[in-house]
């Protein structure tokens, strides 16, 4: 019997949610689509879908299991929750942010972009938490400082922050 995760994400989306995972498999190299469910004739007066659409989708990246659930119009996705993309080098920081942000995305400030689902990403050094945390606060408040001015990080610009 295959273990079961204990904390799954569950992204809710208006009937995107098999393009969306198949849109972030394709991004992700250790990435793959997982069960689709669809929508049953019972519980239509509750769910009001027709019958065979698209329910759920499992998909599964860097280890990590999500749910795209098909819920409706009523909720939307936001910046309120994002997903960190840890980079190790400016060659991976380009590819997430371009296959991330493009078609229809839109970037924002400090590493943060919206993909063309409305789900907020941090495309961010891997770094990056241990310069904001060390104990010598002017180097991480020189990073800190760095971060705020940029949209795509620039990794060797933060490293010479780092470094003074």
């Amino acid at each position: 019997m295959p273990s079961v995760q204990k904390l799954t994400s569950c992204l809710w989306f208006d009937g995107q949610a098999e393009d969306a995972a198949k849109f972030y498999v394709s991004v992700f190299k250790n990435a793959k689509l997982g069960r689709i469910s669809h929508y049953p004739n019972e519980g239509q007066d509750v769910h009001g879908m027709p019958a065979g659409k698209v329910l759920v989708v499992e998909f599964e990246i860097e280890g990590q299991k999500f749910i795209g659930l098909n819920g409706g119009s009523q909720f939307k996705l936001s910046e309120a929750v994002s997903f960190v993309v840890n980079c190790d080098t400016q060659a991976e920081i380009d590819y997430f942010w371009e296959k991330l942000g493009g078609d229809c995305g839109q970037p924002g400030p400090c590493g943060w972009l919206t993909d063309k689902f409305g789900l907020s990403w941090q495309v961010t050094p891997s770094k990056v938490g241990d310069w904001l945390t060390d104990p010598d606060q002017s180097k991480s408040a020189r990073v800190f400082a760095a971060v705020m001015t940029m949209g795509k990080l620039d990794l060797a610009a933060l490293e010479r922050a780092f470094a003074g």
